[in-house]
């Protein structure tokens, strides 16, 4: 009997230990999935609900076990960042167990309330909105599209950039964007022949502008930070360059984005880009090397990292080498994918020294075997803007104290070049 009754305590323990979708799935889902699986917005589905999640249940498994979804790209243990969508392994085996076992809905009281999503402007209402020039029609099927728009800020004297909001008008078809400053009026000479004020760009606008900001599903806008501020030249032109992924139906839009001014910067911010052009992979070479390195010329907090590469990219590795020798990692995306690049920011502040070493390592993969390869044969790849061209580059964010230091680090660094 005693046998009897443990044999029975343990089925009913295990009973009990079965993950629920009210009270296991559903918080792990609306924290890291439904920004994006939600109507409206840029997946091809919701998972709102049990009935949503339970139906593609073997889905969700496989995906979340490979790691491709949420699409988070940067390994752990290699730099510490805000916002970070990867699931842990505890999560991911309570998913792989849920669907296993039937996908039971469980008690409706141990449901969390669904999160709730801003239509507004999350920041508040903006000081200046700019909206591309005239609806952009994207098409149904085909190749993703990359769109270059320039919108004149035509300001009477220099503004003082805190925060921006780029505000996605069809989220079906918008995958992500990025937003650049550009002094120097070559992007508007390249939109001035086309009604909608833009122009075909991949990987970058084309033209020597600095990046200001971006978006991508699921990312919350940052609010501003006392002290800083991006300085903006009475000739600034913006230029979003926003990537459309077709979604089925022919479709169009026409985004905004919102700008927040304050007063001018107490604290230094500097862009600093590292990388090489420096690229020639024969058709075939599955394991073309690309390196890259910068002296910081004095004391520098990196605050966050873009890396940046095309089609045939599969690895990457940033890392810092200290004056002691000693290496501080800050970036490894192990399975690069162009279609999901974004911008991490790091949870505090990494502080170099003086002399440390910033190394890239970046890896290629021009064979047959490489399924994101465009190319097939594959043929010969250089440097370059366009899809059947590389690059190897990673945009690094430095504060500074005051703005006067990050004029004199960025003028030492390239003093030292």
């Amino acid at each position: 009997m005693k046998t009897l009754a443990l044999l029975v305590a343990f089925a009913a323990g295990a009973i009990a230990a079965t993950p629920t979708y009210n009270k296991d799935i559903a918080p792990i889902l609306y924290q890291n999935c439904a920004g994006c699986h939600r109507p409206g917005e840029v997946a091809p589905f919701s998972l709102l609900t049990y009935q949503d999640t339970a139906k593609r249940a073997a889905l969700i498994a496989s995906v979340t076990k490979a790691r491709v979804m949420p699409p988070w790209k940067a390994e752990p243990g290699y730099g510490e960042f805000r916002d970070v969508r990867r699931l842990t392994d505890e999560q991911l085996a309570l998913i792989q167990q849920w669907a296993a076992n039937g996908t039971p809905e469980g008690n409706a009281a141990d449901k969390p309330a669904p999160p709730k999503f801003t239509d507004g402007w999350q920041l508040g209402q903006p000081d200046r909105t700019l909206t591309i020039p005239a609806k952009f029609a994207v098409p149904a099927d085909g190749p993703d599209v990359y769109r270059c728009f320039v919108i004149p800020l035509n300001l009477e004297n220099a503004a003082y950039l805190t925060a921006l909001e780029f505000r996605a008008d069809n989220r079906r078809t918008v995958h992500h964007a990025l937003v650049f400053a550009d002094i120097s009026g070559l992007a508007r000479k390249k939109a001035a022949a086309s009604p909608d004020g833009g122009y075909t760009c991949f990987g970058g606008p084309g033209v020597p502008a600095g990046l200001v900001g971006g978006w991508a599903p699921g990312i919350t806008p940052r609010k501003p930070i006392a002290g800083y501020a991006a300085t903006l030249p009475k000739n600034t032109d913006l230029v979003l360059q926003i990537h459309y992924h077709p979604s089925g139906t022919a479709a169009q839009d026409q985004s905004s984005v919102g700008l927040f001014f304050g007063d001018a910067p107490t604290k230094g911010r500097s862009l600093v880009l590292l990388g090489s052009q420096d690229i020639d992979i024969a058709p075939g070479d599955a394991h073309f090397v690309l390196r890259a390195s910068q002296m910081l010329p004095a004391d520098a907090e990196l605050v966050g990292i873009t890396p940046h590469a095309h089609y045939v990219c599969k690895d990457m590795k940033v890392n810092a080498i200290l004056p002691d020798g000693s290496t501080r990692p800050l970036i490894w995306i192990k399975d690069w994918d162009f279609n999901w690049q974004g911008a991490y920011t790091y949870a505090d502040p990494v502080k170099l020294p003086k002399g440390t070493r910033i190394e890239l390592e970046y890896t290629y993969d021009n064979s047959d075997k490489n399924p994101r390869n465009p190319a097939h044969p594959p043929v010969r790849v250089t440097y370059g803007e366009q899809t059947t061209n590389e690059m190897g580059l990673a945009f690094l964010s430095f504060a500074f104290p005051t703005p006067a230091d990050a004029t004199a680090f960025q003028r030492a660094l390239y003093a030292a070049r």
